[in-house]
């Protein structure tokens, strides 16, 4: 929605609801806390500061953020964080039959759908969501969103195999060059472990970067996607996200589709609001 018409949308009149009491609807803090944030300059309502807790505000239109992360409105969206073990594929249903994410969808109401993919070896971070516009943003190879994996791979990794994947691999599909590529601990029997970090969604990519540095991958699993980690969340096992990351989310989104209310300085916000393993309430991307 356009500047123009959420400030049309969001007055001071009867229309709408008062500032507080959706911000505790959207499970923010109180209403006398959420009534503290606003009095202290803490919030905005479409990029604009507001100190008055009688705003009144349409969750439908208005963007809502405290301390530059915005807050999801929508009660009706709802996150969930998974860490999908091996073996399962990233699909609702699989025509072949294999085991699909079915299987931690339908304890939920809300009909959920991935955002990306991970291959069937391949574990981790996945996001299920109903939040189309959300999900069509952070899949989209266009807005880049960061994915890291743990690799553990053939062989001794060295420096400069790592300074190699930096500055990029010729694949059948093109080039490709990885964000950030580490070694983490000493090899051990003739297998090393790596962190590896980028952008790119394509088939495979992982695997077959570090393939073509001549260290095949054994064992994958993404570490974080965006601003989400996997934390300690054990396989198999998905949880709804907090309130701050589900803010983290929306405005990763904002800043991604050039927001007029999010800049890198709420970006950098977002992403260190769930950058340690979080203390989610458990409620049992692109392929690499």
């Amino acid at each position: 929605m356009s500047a123009d018409a959420r400030s049309t949308a969001s007055t001071d009149g009867p229309a709408g609801e008062r500032l507080q009491k959706v911000m505790a609807a959207a499970g923010v803090a109180s209403r006398r806390v959420c009534e503290e944030y606003i009095a202290h300059g803490r919030v905005t309502v479409n990029g604009e500061p507001v100190v008055e807790p009688g705003r009144r505000v349409d969750p439908a239109v208005d963007e809502v953020a405290l301390d530059g992360v915005a807050i999801q409105l929508d009660t009706t969206k709802r996150y969930v964080m998974l860490n999908k073990p091996t073996g399962i594929v990233s699909t609702m249903s699989d025509e072949n039959g294999r085991p699909d994410l079915r299987r931690y969808t339908k304890r939920y109401d809300e009909r959920l759908y991935n955002v990306g993919r991970l291959d069937a070896e391949t574990s981790g971070l996945l996001l299920l969501t109903n939040d189309g516009e959300l999900a069509n943003v952070l899949a989209h190879p266009r807005f880049g969103v960061e994915k890291t994996y743990i690799a553990k791979v053939r062989g001794s990794v060295t420096a400069p195999v790592l300074r190699r994947l930096k500055e990029g691999v010729e694949l059948d599909d093109g080039p490709i060059a990885a964000d950030a590529a580490r070694l983490l601990g000493a090899p051990v029997g003739g297998h090393s472990m790596v962190e590896v970090t980028l952008h790119s969604g394509r088939n495979r990519i992982v695997r077959r970067m570090l393939a073509a540095v001549g260290h095949p991958v054994v064992e994958l699993v993404r570490r974080s996607f965006g601003p989400l980690h996997r934390g300690t969340l054990a396989a198999g096992v998905g949880r709804d996200h907090t309130t701050g990351a589900r803010g983290a989310l929306r405005t990763r989104a904002r800043a991604a589709r050039g927001g007029t209310d999010t800049g890198d300085a709420a970006a950098a916000e977002a992403r260190s609001t769930v950058a340690q393993p979080d203390t989610l309430d458990t409620n049992p991307g692109a392929p690499s």
